[in-house]
């Protein structure tokens, strides 16, 4: 994933400019916190007139007075500082919702292509960590930042260190889920120790990242501080002096110094986000990165609906990295409709990127594939897909019942449906024998089944989805002969109308195709 080299006050506009639909909202909150602060102000002024007037120093206000008016702006403080945060809660999560439709909406585009490899921690961390931060920007920085700006030369100082750190924590999420995952490979081959130094490597980073912010933070405090008793120290003696030539009275000139640094609060408030304020935009600033990400294919939005006839390919070159060796190059094919399509090579050959050239989750680099002697550039992405049942390799689970998995295909489709699709792939055996059959919940990412049961189930997905075209890749390699027999005997009779393609190392899978091209 590109990272943009934005600084601090061009994140905070671009996070910003996802307020403008909110913006009414947003000013009122503005206008409450301004309006909140001066009675904050004024709740210290007015103390500072009741100390006066305990000390006897002459005034012209009552102690009732006073105090009448301390508890008014108490109380008004109170309820706008109520509204401004309302205000600012109800953006927030209005945002951050809108912000995670908007990021799936991307991951969506940028799947399967620019995603394939990627740090999957890392876009866990975007998803999660990054987007929650973002509550704080809009909950509870905006109105401050537009109450009192001074200390934000900061965030262009702290943003790339802010930066460091989301990405050091992104990779140890991706570190840790490697170690989760593989635990009993870490644990077969005595890794234990290796993965344990690496870890607390990038927890050292990751700490040393964080005690640079921090110093970031404390200079900034420190700085700010200094300004305030700086300001007072030139204020009070300016006041010192005017008294001194009889200008202003003691009482005035003392009010002038209290109010005077009373009004630092907003800026004392901010300079203590900072710190925060640098994780802040350096979420945002993934998060922004992951919205402008261009995908490798753009879905086709308009055009032909439907997909039938022959699958051709002619002269057909690709490869995944523009100077990286060709898999494919000058690669011609023909698949008849209504055939079963044996398409048989060793692993690394091409197969796997052929179907999903296919499915145009990449484009050619050159030649052309169609669909009945359309360009396949041309057909709608999503009917194309809509058409074609593709079984992969590794069929993922959810964390969901036997049932809702295979109805991923057909979410409206009859339980006697699901057990017919199931039947077909040879896993309805398997279901009715646990104990709460096609109810059972599987494991996180489908552990709690083996390889061949998970990829049976992918099988009866396609089954359901009762596509015009079925691509299968490697569809019998985690299963045994007997059950490998079974599943190509429903292949067969499920074949009247379709067009299947048959991926596959192993002879034996081909014995049921009417053509086999060998790659």
């Amino acid at each position: 994933m590109k990272q943009s080299k934005r600084n601090g006050f061009q994140v905070m506009l671009g996070l910003i400019g996802m307020v403008k639909p909110l913006m009414g909202i947003m000013c009122i909150a503005i206008l409450m916190g301004c309006i909140g602060n001066l009675m904050a102000t004024f709740i210290t002024v007015f103390g500072g007139f009741g100390l006066l007037h305990m000390l006897g120093i002459d005034q012209e206000m009552s102690i009732q007075v006073i105090l009448t008016c301390i508890i008014l702006f108490a109380v008004l403080r109170g309820v706008l500082r109520y509204a401004e945060q309302a205000c600012n809660h109800y953006i927030a999560f209005k945002l951050l919702a809108r912000i995670r439709h908007k990021v799936f909406a991307a991951l969506r585009k940028l799947t399967p292509a620019k995603l394939e490899g990627a740090e999957k921690g890392n876009l866990i961390s975007i998803i999660t960590s990054d987007i929650e931060l973002l509550e704080v920007f809009y909950a509870h920085t905006i109105s401050p930042i537009c109450i009192a700006v001074i200390p934000l030369f900061n965030g262009k100082r702290g943003s790339g260190r802010g930066q460091d750190y989301r990405n050091l924590f992104g990779k140890l999420n991706t570190t840790v889920l490697d170690n989760l995952y593989g635990l009993e490979e870490i644990l077969q081959y005595q890794q234990a120790d290796k993965r344990l130094e690496k870890m607390q490597e990038q927890t050292k980073m990751l700490e040393e990242t964080n005690r640079q912010l921090k110093r970031e933070e404390n200079r900034q405090k420190v700085l700010t501080d200094s300004v305030i008793l700086a300001a007072g120290i030139v204020t009070a003696v300016v006041a010192g002096v005017l008294m001194s030539q009889g200008k202003i009275a003691f009482f005035e000139a003392v009010t002038v110094v209290i109010a005077m640094m009373s009004s630092f609060g907003p800026t004392a408030a901010l300079s203590a986000l900072s710190n925060n304020l640098q994780h802040t935009l350096a979420s945002g600033n993934r998060v922004l990165d992951l919205l402008e990400e261009e995908p490798v294919t753009l879905d086709i939005t308009t055009g032909k609906e439907v997909c039938g006839g022959t699958i051709a390919c002619d002269r057909v070159t690709f490869g995944y990295e523009p100077d990286a060796q060709k898999i494919l190059e000058n690669f011609d094919a023909a698949f008849a409709e209504h055939k079963i399509h044996g398409i048989l090579g060793k692993s690394g050959c091409g197969k796997s990127t052929l179907l999903k050239l296919l499915m145009r989750f990449f484009e050619t680099e050159k030649g052309k594939i169609s669909y009945g002697g359309e360009n396949v550039n041309t057909i709608k992405t999503e009917s194309l897909r809509k058409h074609i049942s593709y079984v992969t390799q590794e069929t993922f689970l959810f964390q969901d019942t036997i049932e809702n998995n295979i109805k991923i295909a057909k979410e409206d489709a009859s339980r006697e449906e699901v057990i017919s699709a199931a039947k077909k792939a040879s896993i309805h055996d398997f279901i009715v024998s646990l104990p709460a059959g096609y109810d059972t919940k599987l494991a996180e990412l489908g552990d709690s089944v083996s390889g061949g049961e998970r990829q049976r189930i992918g099988l009866a997905r396609a089954f359901l989805h009762d596509s015009d075209v079925i691509f299968l890749d490697e569809p019998t390699s985690n299963i045994d002969s007997l059950n490998e027999g079974i599943i190509l005997k429903s292949l067969e009779q499920a074949r009247e109308d379709k067009t299947i393609l048959l991926v596959s190392h192993r002879k034996s899978t081909m014995s049921i195709a009417d053509e086999v091209i060998a790659m």
